[in-house]
C-alpha cells in the first residue's frame, strides 16, 4: 500500500478480480457485501470463473463477466470485448496467479491494488500500483477483506447473503426434512499434485454410525462427479453399519449450497464446501492435518476444526508452525492418518450439543 494514497471518494465503478477457487470466492463475497453497503451507487463489476459464478453470480446489484479458463486464449478476447471502452475508478485484483495477472491488464482502471509484495506471489506485484497492508500471518479471508478495507469500507462483520433459488431449495428440502438432524460428509478435497488431504473411508463410516446411534442423525455423501469420489463414496456406504444416502454427482453448486444451509454439521476435509459452510451459517467440522486451519480453515468454525498440522509439520519438517513460512503445507501421504475418528466424534458431539 502506498504511504499517501488519495483521500477516498464515493466510486463510479469498482473492478473486482478473483477468479477461483470455491473456497476463495466464498471468501471473498464478504468482500463485495462491504463495498455494497459502503458505496450502495458505484457500478461493482466482478470478473469470475465460469464454475464460481453459478454460486454466486446471481447476487442483485452486481455485474458479473464469466472468465473460463479451459477457452484458453479466447477466455481473454472475451474478456477484452466485455470490458472495451470501460474505465473503472479502482481494480481489486485478489488472485495470485499469472493467468489472473493477465487478465487483469485488460481491465482498465484508475487504481490497481495487489496483495503486498509477501503475498503477491507469481509477479502479482508487477501488475499493480498499490498493495494492502502486510499481514504476515492472517487467515486467508482476512487478506482478501483487506481489499474492501483499502476503499473505506467496514470489514468488522462479514456476510454473505448468497441467493438460493426456490427450486434449489426444495430439492434440499426433499433430501433433508424439517426437522431431520443431518450431517452432511463432503470426503474428497481437490484432485492437486501432492495433495495429501483425504481421510479414510472406515473412519468416516464409524463417525456416521456414531451420528445415527447417538444423535439421531442422518448422513448425506456430496462430492462431484468424478471416479475418486463415487468411489469414496461407495467405499463410505459400504463400510457404514447404517444408511447412508449418496448424493455424490448429482448436485449443482447451488443445490450443494442449499442442502448446506439445512445441514445440522458439515464434515470436510480443506476443501470448498468448508467455506460454503460459513458462507451458510452452518458448523463446520474440518479435518486439518496436511495445512493450517489459521490460514484456510472454515472461517467462523475454527473452533471445531481438528487440527494435527502442528504435530504433523514438526514430525515431517522438525520445525514448529512459527518456524516456517505461512501456508507450508506437508506433503506426506499419511498425514491425515493423525486424525483420529474419536477427534472428530468430539467434535460432533459438542457442534449437537448447542455448544456452537
Amino acid at each position: 500500500m502506498t504511504d499517501n494514497h488519495p483521500s477516498i471518494q464515493a466510486p463510479d465503478a469498482i473492478a473486482m478480480l478473483r477468479l477461483s477457487a470455491i473456497g476463495d470466492v466464498c471468501h471473498t463475497v464478504p468482500v463485495l457485501r462491504a463495498l455494497q453497503d459502503r458505496w450502495p451507487e458505484t457500478a461493482i463489476t466482478w470478473v469470475i470463473g465460469r464454475l464460481e459464478a453459478s454460486l454466486v453470480g446471481d447476487i442483485d446489484g452486481v455485474e458479473f463477466i464469466s472468465f473460463d479458463k479451459k477457452a484458453g486464449l479466447g477466455a481473454y478476447r472475451a474478456l477484452r470485448h466485455s470490458l472495451a471502452r470501460r474505465r473503472f475508478d479502482a481494480l481489486l485484483h485478489m488472485q495470485v496467479a499469472l493467468r489472473a495477472s493477465a487478465a487483469s491488464l485488460l481491465i482498465p482502471a484508475h487504481r490497481r491494488i495487489g496483495f503486498d509484495r509477501e503475498r503477491a506471489r507469481d509477479y502479482q506485484w508487477l501488475f499493480t500500483r498499490e498493495r494492502i497492508p502486510p499481514a504476515p500471518r492472517a487467515h486467508v479471508m482476512d487478506g482478501l477483506l483487506a481489499f474492501a478495507a483499502e476503499l473505506d469500507a467496514d470489514i468488522s462483520r462479514p456476510r454473505w447473503d448468497i441467493p438460493v433459488p426456490d427450486t434449489d431449495e426444495a430439492f434440499a428440502r426433499r433430501h433433508i426434512p424439517e426437522g431431520r438432524p443431518t450431517l452432511l460428509i463432503s470426503p474428497c478435497s481437490s484432485q492437486r499434485a501432492r495433495n495429501f488431504r483425504d481421510w479414510r473411508a472406515e473412519r468416516y463410516a464409524r463417525v456416521i454410525e456414531h451420528a445415527a446411534r447417538e444423535h439421531g442423525m442422518a448422513t448425506l455423501i456430496t462430492g462431484g462427479p468424478t471416479e475418486r469420489e463415487r468411489a469414496m463414496a461407495a467405499a463410505i456406504e459400504e463400510e457404514a453399519e447404517c444408511p447412508v444416502t449418496s448424493l455424490v454427482g448429482e448436485t449443482s453448486l447451488k443445490q450443494l449450497f442449499a442442502l448446506i444451509r439445512r445441514a445440522t454439521a458439515v464434515l470436510c476435509p480443506d476443501s470448498g464446501p468448508a467455506h460454503m459452510g460459513t458462507a451458510a451459517g452452518t458448523p463446520v467440522i474440518g479435518l486439518y492435518a496436511s495445512s493450517n486451519p489459521d490460514r484456510t480453515g472454515p472461517y467462523f468454525s475454527r473452533q471445531w476444526c481438528v487440527n494435527r498440522y502442528p504435530e504433523a509439520l514438526l514430525a515431517e519438517t522438525g520445525k514448529t508452525v512459527e518456524e516456517v513460512r505461512w501456508g507450508t503445507r506437508v506433503r506426506n501421504p499419511e498425514v491425515m492418518d493423525r486424525i483420529e475418528v474419536e477427534d472428530v466424534v468430539e467434535k460432533l458431539d459438542g457442534v449437537v450439543s448447542g455448544e456452537w
